[in-house]
């Protein structure tokens, strides 16, 4: 069998007239000889009534502390609505389909609720559904523990679900579905000349997930990467193509701007004779608390990093309960230049900063890898550094020659 793994995200789904044609693309791969897999996100973003975060919402309604094992058993409520609706939809057009939770899709977990991995797919119940002409529709974001308990997987975790199946099944390749075309040079929405990218390697775009790019996740990209299986990031309501995600290798040095925003930048006083131990104290209960750092500068007295916002209140309690002074400030955005093609390439850095100091835009902090150079920077300042790094980059034909 040819199969496909199809996944729509849940900006997709939020209205019938939306389903339907997420419905027809369904239908379309059927008819051009794929059998598909189909893998759903909960419906809507915020303030839709069964979007993930409206759930939370309602929950934390009732009792503000929200126990992981019922956060878990909650969210996963929002992809079965989703996969059953999805289902009914492609019966209503004749064809048999079968809602599946993860538990009954065979995704076995680890137990960190929240948070969970993917320890083993049983493939047996789709595979006997495919036999049958039968089309699952799974809900993603969730699967079962070995203890029989829901879990969930981080958020966006649907994309996920979408991999791994498509690995388990040994899929020629994954459909991503959204409200977007595909990966940008930058974000169109604050970028209005921004250009969609044709293909984009599995590397860039681990890269920009990380760094802020919301259209796919970061793990389900890694797991494809591995199993050697491209993925297409496709818009739902366009006929444009969109963007393939494979082993591309080019040689252009920038490719896309990814910016992250909520985020707490921390930075911390050292006591004097103390430093070492302390901050190996500090970074220990960090990782202990699993709180992800970035943007991390040590100097003899003082340590700098930055956390996702809601992190906040915990990194602070690790830092009071050690006594540390520090100061911190929630007014930061990190902007990211990614691409493999910068590697081992002059002027690059040098470029980002003479662009962001003649706007009088002030770089607090920088950090970079072989693919990617970031600046911290104001919040306020983040549209304006964002359109005039693309202009740089991708529209000045002096610069892009340069390059």
């Amino acid at each position: 069998m040819r199969i496909v793994i199809q996944k729509f995200g849940g900006t997709s789904l939020r209205t019938t007239q939306e389903r339907k044609k997420c419905a027809q693309h369904i239908i379309n791969k059927l008819k051009s000889g794929y059998v598909p897999v189909v893998v759903v996100s909960a419906m809507g973003r915020e303030g839709d009534p069964y979007s993930t975060d409206s759930l939370i919402k309602l929950a934390l309604e009732e009792n503000e502390i929200l126990l992981p094992r019922e956060k878990d058993l909650l969210l996963s409520c929002g992809e079965l609505i989703s996969a059953v609706l999805m289902s009914l939809n492609l019966r209503k057009n004749g064809y048999d389909a079968k809602t599946l939770s993860g538990f009954q899709a065979g995704i076995i977990t680890d137990d960190e609720f929240s948070n969970s991995k993917v320890k083993a797919v049983d493939t047996q119940k789709i595979e006997d559904m495919l036999k049958e002409g039968i089309i699952p529709v799974v809900a993603g974001f969730q699967g079962v523990s070995e203890s029989g308990e829901i879990t969930t997987f981080s958020r966006g975790g649907s994309d996920t679900t979408a991999s791994v199946l498509a690995k388990a099944f040994d899929a020629e390749f994954i459909e991503i579905y959204s409200d977007v075309d595909g990966i940008h040079t930058a974000d169109p929405k604050i970028v209005e000349r921004a250009e969609l990218l044709s293909q984009i390697s599995y590397d860039e775009i681990v890269e920009l997930a990380h760094k802020g790019t919301k259209i796919i996740h970061p793990r389900a990209v890694e797991i494809a990467r591995d199993a050697k299986i491209p993925i297409s990031i496709k818009p739902v309501v366009s006929d444009k193509t969109g963007t393939l995600i494979h082993s591309l290798k080019h040689e252009r040095p920038i490719t896309s701007i990814a910016c992250k925003e909520r985020i707490v930048y921390f930075r911390t006083e050292m006591k004097n004779g103390e430093e070492s131990k302390v901050r190996a104290q500090l970074f220990a209960q960090i990782a202990a608390s699993s709180i992800s750092t970035d943007f991390i500068n040590i100097l003899p007295d003082t340590a700098a990093f930055i956390v996702d916002e809601e992190k906040k209140r915990k990194v602070k309690k690790i830092l009071n309960d050690l006594a540390l002074n520090y100061s911190l400030r929630s007014d930061c955005v990190k902007i990211s230049v990614v691409g493999t093609g910068m590697t081992g390439r002059p002027g690059v850095l040098s470029e980002i900063l003479n662009t962001l100091i003649q706007a009088e835009i002030e770089v607090i902090q920088v950090t970079d890898s072989h693919t990617t150079i970031s600046c911290l920077i104001k919040a306020k300042d983040k549209k304006k550094a964002i359109n005039l790094l693309h202009e740089c980059f991708f529209e000045d034909s002096s610069k892009k020659n340069k390059f």
